[in-house]
């Protein structure tokens, strides 16, 4: 089967509708409109730390949706500090500090909604430089390229980081096997994965980091954006 397609939202048309199908979906229900949760993300987790640099990282920042939940616990099971956007960067960052929870509790301190008990918010300007990032994922390409959910959010986390003058990172993801497509159109903004985890296996792309956009693109932020995401309001009063 050919899994190739002209734009974006076919791919991720696609993919929601074959986890369902296939009942290969995990909580929260439906997959459809959300990075969606999969059978396996354990194992996807667990086989994307026998790659570099997430192998060896102290620091990582990582999506705050349900898939990549166990990325957050395994990071934090092995003593990385683990940063984390709050959802529609609402909130700006925090930090889940290995060092502050105890080890009964990292699966609980990895979920969303226990963040106000264990996360700690962190200025932009405290923000450290990552040794790596992951990403959630709808649909993905062998090579590296990369549709979410649609919103954009996982781009202009990136951009902030950059605009911060934070260096090129890596960015992986952890999807189930499913979501790996043949090909999906790409734009300017996007940032390549360097890495790619499954349920089954775990690859390098070869994509370099520091082929990826250098800050925000600020004609595709509005002002209803401004207002929603305190970090965008601060890095545009920075720059002015």
């Amino acid at each position: 089967m050919n899994t190739t397609f002209p734009d974006k939202q076919s791919a991720r048309e696609h993919v929601w509708e074959r986890l369902d199908q296939e009942k290969l979906a995990a909580y929260p229900f439906p997959p459809k409109g959300r990075i969606p949760n999969f059978k396996g993300a354990k194992d996807a987790a667990a086989n994307l730390f026998t790659l570099e640099p997430w192998a060896s990282a102290t620091r990582i920042k990582v999506n705050p949706d349900s898939p990549q939940r166990f990325v957050r616990a395994e990071a934090l099971r092995r003593g990385v500090e683990v940063y984390v956007a709050t959802p529609k960067l609402v909130g700006g960052f925090m930090l889940l500090d290995p060092a502050r929870i105890p080890v009964d509790a990292i699966y609980k301190a990895s979920a969303r909604a226990n963040w106000p008990q264990y996360a700690v918010p962190i200025a932009l300007d405290d923000l450290p430089h990552m040794d790596a990032i992951v990403a959630g994922s709808v649909a993905v390409t062998k090579d590296g390229r990369r549709a979410g959910k649609g919103a954009g959010y996982s781009d202009l986390e990136f951009a902030i980081l950059r605009e911060l003058g934070h260096p090129p990172c890596p960015v992986a993801t952890t999807v189930h096997d499913v979501q790996v497509i043949d090909g999906v159109p790409t734009e300017a903004i996007d940032q390549h994965l360097a890495a790619i985890a499954t349920p089954t296996k775990a690859w390098l792309t070869g994509a370099d980091p520091a082929d990826a956009p250098t800050g925000i693109d600020w004609s595709r932020i509005d002002d209803a954006a401004l207002k929603a995401m305190p970090p965008l309001q601060d890095i545009q009063n920075r720059n002015n």
